[in-house]
């Protein structure tokens, strides 16, 4: 929602995914929560310290969804069902072709529908949350590579 820890953990991980397979250049990745609240701030130092000690480089800046956002990007992946039914709300004019998709519809090795908010948990919901991503991640990359 907020732009602190999920979002920007997703995007440090596909973007570190998709420099690996070799296909940067086709993608432009970035994050953003339906809310504004933490704008222009980075990301959660719990969350930053998690991605860390896997190897990921989490240095967006927090930024709200903009309605352009809906045509610039092919893709919005939520985290989980409120900020789907937000996305959804904020593109309900028809505005924009992006096509939105929770990310743990892209895992293969969990079976969790959401990818849970560890803001109010411990350093294990910061893990459990990056092991979500690298899953979810790694099948979004599959999926994107093998369609275009």
């Amino acid at each position: 929602m907020g732009n602190i820890c999920r979002s920007p953990a997703a995007e440090a991980v596909f973007r570190s995914k998709v420099e690996a397979a070799g296909v940067a250049d086709r993608f432009h990745i970035d994050s953003a929560g339906t809310i504004g609240y933490h704008s222009g701030h980075p990301a959660d130092h719990r969350m930053r310290a998690a991605g860390a000690e896997r190897g990921y480089n989490l240095d967006s800046i927090s930024r709200q969804v903009k309605k352009s956002d809906f045509d610039k990007f092919d893709h919005i992946i939520a985290m989980d069902m409120d900020n789907l039914d937000n996305l959804q709300a904020m593109s309900a004019d028809g505005s924009g072709d992006a096509k939105l998709t929770l990310m743990c519809d892209f895992a293969s090795n969990h079976s969790d529908r959401e990818v849970p908010d560890p803001y109010y948990g411990g350093s294990k919901g910061f893990e459990h949350v990056m092991d979500l991503l690298e899953d979810a991640c790694d099948g979004l990359l599959g999926e994107l590579t093998l369609s275009s």
